[in-house]
C-alpha cells in the first residue's frame, strides 16, 4: 500500500509512494501539550509528547507509526534539530516516511516544536 523511495538511513526517505485506493489520514499539527494543557519545559520531553499526540491520533484511526508516509516538523530554533533526530530515531526505528523540517515561529511561545503527519494504509 505504501513504501519509502530512496530511504536515507536516518528514519526518513526522499519520497514515500502511496498506492491508489489507500486510506489516507491527515493529522493536524500536534503540539507538546498534554490533555491537561501542560507543556514540559525540556525540548526532548516536548518532542516525545508531540509524537505521543501523533500516535494517539493514529490509533484513533486504527493506525500506528508504521503507517506514516510524511512528517512536517516545525522547530522554533535550529538548535533542536539533533534532539528531534534523537527522539525520531528512537520512536520510528527503521521506518522511513518522507520528512520536511522547517525552522519557524510557533503559535505559542512555550512550544518548541509542532509536528503534522500524513499516514496511509
Amino acid at each position: 500500500m505504501h513504501r519509502p523511495v530512496n530511504p536515507t538511513g536516518h528514519t526518513y526517505a526522499q519520497a514515500h509512494e502511496v498506492s491508489a485506493g489507500a486510506r489516507l489520514l491527515f493529522v493536524s499539527g500536534q503540539v507538546p501539550e498534554d490533555e491537561a494543557g501542560e507543556t514540559p519545559a525540556d525540548f526532548l520531553d516536548q518532542c516525545r509528547l508531540a509524537y505521543a499526540n501523533i500516535e494517539k491520533q493514529l490509533r484513533a484511526a486504527s493506525m500506528d507509526f508504521s503507517n506514516l508516509v510524511k512528517l512536517t516538523v516545525f522547530l522554533s530554533d535550529r538548535q533542536y534539530r539533533a534532539g528531534h533526530a534523537e527522539v525520531r530515531k528512537a520512536l520510528l526505528e527503521a521506518l522511513s516516511p518522507a520528512m520536511t523540517i522547517i525552522i519557524t515561529g510557533i503559535y505559542d511561545d512555550k512550544w518548541l516544536l509542532e509536528i503534522e503527519a500524513v499516514a496511509a494504509d
